[in-house]
C-alpha cells in the first residue's frame, strides 16, 4: 500500500466514522488499512483534530468517534444538543467558568462550545469530565454561566440537574 493524498485520506476517515462504531484511533487506523489507505496513528490523530472529530458516549455506555461539522442551522442545533446532553453542572469563579460533564464527554462538549463562537469565551480547555473556560472578566464569566445554563435547560436538561451559582 502507498500513502493516500490527504484529501482522500480525510474523506475516507469521515466515511468510516459515519458508517462504523470506531472507538479508538487504533481501530480507525485498522479500518483505513482495510480500505487500502496506509496511515500511521500519528497522522490519524492530526486528521481527527483537523476534521473536528470528537468522541461521544453511545447509548450503551461505549464511546465512538463522530464528525462534528461547523455550519448550518441543523448543525448548530446538534452542537447545542451535544453540549446540553453532556453537561452536569456549570459554575464560575472570577473570570473562569467550570463545566462538569458526564465521564468522557468534556472534549465533545468543548468542541461544541468552540463551534458556537460565543463572544465571552477567550478559550476552552477540556479533560475527561471537566471544561475550563477563560473569559475576559468576572462579569463575563457570570454572563456566560447564565447563558450556558439557559441553553442546557432549553435543550432538554432538567433545571434541577444544573448547579446555578
Amino acid at each position: 500500500m502507498k500513502k493516500a493524498p490527504k484529501k482522500l485520506r480525510q474523506s475516507r476517515i469521515l466515511q468510516v466514522v459515519a458508517e462504523k462504531n470506531i472507538e479508538t484511533q487504533s481501530d480507525l487506523v485498522d479500518a483505513l488499512m482495510a480500505t487500502g489507505i496506509d496511515v500511521t496513528q500519528a497522522t490519524v490523530s492530526r486528521d481527527i483534530k483537523e476534521l473536528g472529530i470528537v468522541k461521544v458516549m453511545t447509548g450503551d455506555g461505549a464511546q465512538k468517534y463522530v464528525a462534528l461539522t461547523h455550519s448550518g442551522e441543523v448543525t448548530a442545533g446538534r452542537m447545542k444538543r451535544v453540549f446540553s446532553e453532556a453537561v452536569v453542572s456549570i459554575n464560575n469563579s472570577q473570570s473562569l467558568v467550570v463545566i462538569k460533564t458526564l465521564p468522557g464527554m468534556a472534549q465533545g462538549a468543548a468542541s461544541a462550545l468552540d463551534s458556537m463562537y460565543l463572544d465571552e469565551i477567550l478559550g476552552t480547555l477540556a479533560g475527561d469530565d471537566t471544561i475550563f473556560i477563560a473569559t475576559h472578566s468576572a462579569e463575563m464569566a457570570v454572563s456566560l454561566r447564565q447563558k450556558l445554563n439557559a441553553m442546557t435547560r432549553t435543550s432538554g436538561a432538567d433545571d434541577h440537574d444544573m448547579i446555578d451559582r
